[in-house]
């Protein structure tokens, strides 16, 4: 399949997971070729017209030198220097999937013709994204103002490979489409993470018994956020068809709120997911070319702030925020389950016992002191992300940094932390059906197998740290799997 292009609204999450992340090739339509050549048209009609028209990049150089206005000779000049001097960011790699969704969110600025730029440079973005080797793009390093640290080594084979003419340059490396892309990314993560995590919550909630009145649908009214409400009713399906033989008094703490942790990791992620269809789908060149109306006969070209995504950050900070406190949760209920005072399961907590002191199964006592140091590192990853100055290369302009990169270094650190602590509750609750010779409920059958292939039942003491381990990368490689 291909994904054709025509307007903004087409560049999605859906069509971003279809482009970044299943590797389908994008086409622009021929009604976007033609939007595109006819604005390109109109900007070069604006600064040929209006002599007196001051325009960043194009009619005036860049940078600290924005007020030097350039002659028409020094225009073109000025449009096809290779500035790769700036390509200067350095560390571990994005994964391909992240700089495909960044090449494909970059096209946002080109189908309408708001970056004024050639249909060769937009057909040549989109070429991109036809299955060759994408560039590499550090993920660390990223602190300038705006993305060009990413965008120029990007597109830096791209530009090589042309004469560039006014306005091109720019429009390859201003705006936010790594922004775009990286709240894009995390937002599909989120879903299919979020889903994995009710999983394994009503998995313990159901090993432990608790009373499912504490997931009653009166509890959808009674509280009134739509984000609460899908998460009750999401445990109520899953824990559908569980044993009848329940504690009959209330459980911990940990188990009450469940549906209500759940519900906020629903709001953020739809803040994700809000963010994400916003920004891929913005124009958010500067300059930003805006085509003749019955106002303005040649159009404008204004210079805006628009690279700078500030919605991105806070909403990936939301995420990490909830895989923190679910990485908490998932801590209280794997000590629970392996208390038998409060869980009155058989002594899977016990570690330092006499061999022949067998009762069919080993000991898990251990695992909480592992989900408590991946909780710690999620609670470090998931601190606020605040805007940075800087006084980059000594630009008076450049005194502040854009806040995506940072943030989403952070959340994604956070959201594996997490599977690890998801990982760790799994095998407790997978030991305590079997200690009790239980089966879980129809709908989590499945998952309990999957759980059980990487973690099998402990029948007898054995080192559990290579299990777990493959287990949270298991649940990790199903959260981005294509």
């Amino acid at each position: 399949m291909t994904v054709v292009i025509t307007t903004r609204h087409d560049i999605n999450l859906e069509t971003l997971l279809r482009v970044a992340w299943q590797k389908e090739p994008v086409m622009l339509s021929d009604a976007a070729l033609s939007e595109i050549a006819r604005c390109r048209t109109a900007f070069l009609n604006l600064i040929n017209k209006d002599p007196s028209v001051v325009i960043y990049g194009v009619t005036t150089a860049m940078g600290e030198l924005a007020h030097t206005r350039l002659s028409t000779d020094e225009r073109e000049r000025h449009a096809r220097i290779k500035a790769f001097a700036a390509a200067t960011s350095f560390g571990d790699p994005f994964p391909e999937r992240v700089v495909r969704a960044m090449v494909f969110a970059r096209l946002a600025n080109f189908v309408e013709g708001h970056a004024a730029t050639t249909t060769r440079i937009a057909l040549a973005v989109a070429d991109m994204l036809d299955g060759r080797p994408m560039p590499a793009v550090a993920s660390s390093g990223q602190g300038g103002a705006g993305e060009i640290l990413a965008l120029y080594p990007l597109f830096a084979e791209l530009t090589s490979s042309l004469d560039l003419e006014v306005k091109e340059r720019g429009s390859l490396i201003n705006g936010s489409p790594c922004a775009a892309a990286l709240v894009a990314d995390s937002a599909i993560a989120a879903r299919r993470r979020l889903r994995r995590a009710e999983q394994v919550f009503a998995l313990s909630i159901e090993a432990f018994r608790a009373p499912l009145e504490h997931y009653d649908a009166a509890l959808e009214t009674l509280w009134g956020d739509e984000h609460e409400a899908t998460a009750l009713s999401g445990l109520r399906t899953l824990l559908e068809g569980g044993t009848n033989e329940r504690r009959n008094y209330q459980a911990p703490v940990s188990f009450r709120i469940v549906p209500r942790i759940l519900g906020q990791a629903y709001r953020a992620l739809a803040t994700a997911e809000r963010a994400a269809t916003i920004s891929l789908r913005s124009a958010s060149d500067n300059p930003v070319f805006i085509p003749p109306d019955d106002n303005h006969v040649y159009g404008r070209c204004i210079s805006t702030g628009g690279y700078h995504n500030a919605m991105a950050a806070p909403a990936l900070d939301d995420l990490a925020a909830i895989w923190a406190d679910l990485c908490l949760l998932s801590d209280r209920h794997g000590s629970k389950l392996l208390n038998g005072a409060v869980s009155h399961l058989p002594n899977l907590l016990m570690v330092d016992r006499h061999p022949s002191d067998s009762d069919g199964h080993g000991a898990l006592g251990y695992v909480p002191m592992a989900s408590t140091g991946y909780l710690e590192q999620a609670k470090m990853a998931a601190q606020t992300t605040f805007i940075p100055g800087t006084e980059s290369a000594g630009s008076g302009q450049d005194d502040v940094a854009t806040t995506a990169f940072i943030a989403w270094t952070k959340e994604e650190k956070a959201g594996r932390y997490l599977d690890a602590c998801l990982a760790a509750l799994s095998a407790v609750a997978s030991q305590a059906f079997y200690a009790t010779k239980r089966n879980a409920p129809p709908r989590l059958a499945q998952f309990m197998d999957e759980v059980r292939s990487l973690v099998p039942p402990v029948r007898q003491d054995r080192i559990l740290g290579p299990e777990l381990e493959r287990l949270a990368r298991h649940f990790t490689s199903e959260t981005f799997r294509a």
